[in-house]
């Protein structure tokens, strides 16, 4: 026996052992696949304010971190880290501007906006550098943002954008018209992330880039905007320290952005909806120029990916992927009020709760011919920095994960009649699920929001980019007794009122029974996958196929 298959063996003694009064060979059952109050334990605790929001290479993350090593271990689950232990060091850079830093909008020599890092404008730095400055930089609107040769549309046809400063629309046109022939139509495709457009204007060799925020088409509030990107923002340790990115790169409100359209003798709304044009052509903001001073603090700090494992009995170098981030926000004094601590409870305590959940229930239910592992990544929430180093330096080789399970964010809304599937139509993993659901008389439906951009918001794409199949997916909203419009409004007051906000903290009035639910199918769709011989791939067509196909080669 492997030892740990006697580790296996091990925790299902002791479970049996511990579950008086004791009953013969005939009668045992395996454990039961999960529990509420475990799951709600570990939830509570990752969400308390010991961890203090769980930020990347603070105390508090630290603390965190060997806290689900610990569970893990306690689980069941074999080291599979560096050197024998449960951690994959990550290497960070952390930055946070100062309160000396300045950013403004001037016209001939009067400021018409300073930023003021919480209600007009947010902004920041990828570079490493404690001091740069950007000085009388023309603005420029460049419509989207996008560079898309296969939708046949270049927002910057024409434009030499060298030391300009370019403001962009968030999302992407096919959401603006719904039309279902320009980009994706309603759904966001990965021009429309904000990720995708500061890249875009580096490379282009602008000096800032401006994201225009607006509710709808970002999905999210501004409070999430000044919440998010302000205070230390992380980042991988890159090799040209950032020299790649523009110096500059921030969000205007809306009402910032159509005060300073006006200024420069332009109508917001015209140009928005000009934008949506093929052929549209940048338009210059006549005037108004941008001057910045960045100072900020500039550090290295080590954070870490926390894996644990169960080995296979037949196939032990083929393992099936469970992953979660167990990072979140952190504590910022400059918020208002009393409460300075983001808890993270719903995003993503209860998906690092669930993967733990699910690895001891591997264990309970005796080690499967194929290997598992379960990772909690680090820095979701700076840019999935955790999943995307663990995607260039693998734990387990990629062409040897069969495929992964991302959970990110369970909402308490108890249990329901269908799972949602984010980025719908993707790969064969959707196939399985359906045939988890089915005996339980629940059913697949497609993400709700296609246009907020989900499928490129979380940890699975670092390694479905890659080629890895990967399935992420969450309870739906069609709760068992309440109904639709229950679940709808739940998820809607969620992220309203609790999302990126200090308000998503655990609460013992909720109905933990949905993500007792969604565990339970999770770790049944992945045991059967680990207790196969077949390898699931992408649907034919689809972006990430061909690159599966070769690595399986």
């Amino acid at each position: 026996m492997t030892r740990l298959s006697l580790l296996a063996l091990s925790a299902s003694l002791i479970f049996v052992t511990a579950c008086e009064p004791a009953v013969t060979p005939e009668t045992t059952t395996k454990p039961a696949i999960a529990s509420a109050a475990d799951i709600g334990r570990r939830i509570e605790r990752l969400a308390s304010d010991e961890f203090e929001g769980r930020a990347p290479g603070t105390p508090g993350g630290q603390a965190a971190s060997q806290y689900i090593a610990d569970e893990m271990k306690a689980a069941g689950l074999a080291p599979m880290g560096d050197n024998g232990t449960y951690f994959q060091p990550v290497e960070l850079t952390e930055t946070e501007v100062l309160p000396t830093s300045s950013m403004s909008i001037n016209k001939d020599g009067e400021t018409l906006m300073k930023a003021d890092q919480t209600t007009n404008a947010v902004y920041w730095t990828k570079r490493l550098a404690a001091s740069q400055t950007i000085e009388n930089s023309d603005v420029v609107f460049v419509g989207y943002g996008v560079v898309a040769p296969e939708y046949g549309w270049n927002d910057y046809a024409g434009l030499d954008v060298k030391g300009k400063t370019v403001v962009m629309l968030v999302n992407d046109p096919g959401f603006a018209t719904k039309d279902e022939t320009l980009f994706k139509g309603n759904a966001m495709t990965y021009y429309g992330r904000w990720t995708y457009k500061y890249e875009e204007a580096g490379r282009q060799g602008a000096a800032a880039a401006i994201v225009i925020h607006e509710t709808e088409p970002a999905s999210y509030g501004w409070d999430v905007v000044s919440g998010s990107w302000t205070g230390a923002q992380y980042d991988l340790v890159r090799p040209d320290g950032g020299a790649s990115r523009t110096i500059l790169e921030g969000w205007w409100h809306k009402d910032t952005a159509e005060k300073l359209f006006g200024a420069a003798g332009l109508d917001y709304a015209t140009l928005k909806s000009d934008s949506v044009k093929k052929g549209f052509k940048p338009v210059p903001m006549e005037g108004l120029t941008l001057n910045a001073t960045i100072n900020q603090n500039v550090k290295t700090v080590e954070s870490r990916n926390v894996a644990g494992g169960i080995k296979g009995t037949t196939y032990p170098d083929e393992y099936v992927l469970y992953m979660a981030h167990w990072d979140h926000l952190g504590k910022n004094e400059n918020l208002p009020g009393d409460d300075k601590i983001y808890n993270g409870a719903v995003d993503n305590a209860t998906g690092t709760a669930s993967i733990i959940e699910i690895g001891e229930a591997f264990v309970q239910q005796g080690a499967p011919e194929r290997s598992a592992l379960f990772v909690a990544v680090t820095a979701e929430e700076s840019g999935l920095l955790g999943s995307a180093y663990y995607a260039e330096d693998p734990i387990v080789p990629l062409e040897k994960t069969v495929a992964g399970i991302n959970i990110d964010a369970i909402l308490p809304l108890g249990k329901t009649k269908d799972m949602k599937v984010i980025g719908f139509g993707a790969s064969e993993l959707e196939d399985r699920l359906k045939d988890v659901l089915e005996p339980r008389d629940m059913y697949i439906v497609p993400d709700d929001k296609p246009e907020a951009g989900y499928y490129y918001r979380s940890d699975h794409i670092s390694l479905a980019k890659k080629g890895v199949p990967m399935l992420y997916s969450d309870p739906g909203n069609d709760h068992v007794t309440n109904g639709l419009t229950y679940g709808e409004d739940f998820g809607k007051e969620y992220t309203k009122e609790r999302y990126h906000k200090p308000g998503d903290e655990y609460d013992n009035s909720w109905d933990l029974s949905g993500i007792e639910q969604s565990t339970e199918i999770l770790f049944e769709l992945g045991y059967g996958i680990a207790n196969s011989s077949d390898w699931p791939n992408w649907y034919e067509g689809t972006e990430f196929r061909a690159l599966r196909d070769e690595m399986l080669k």
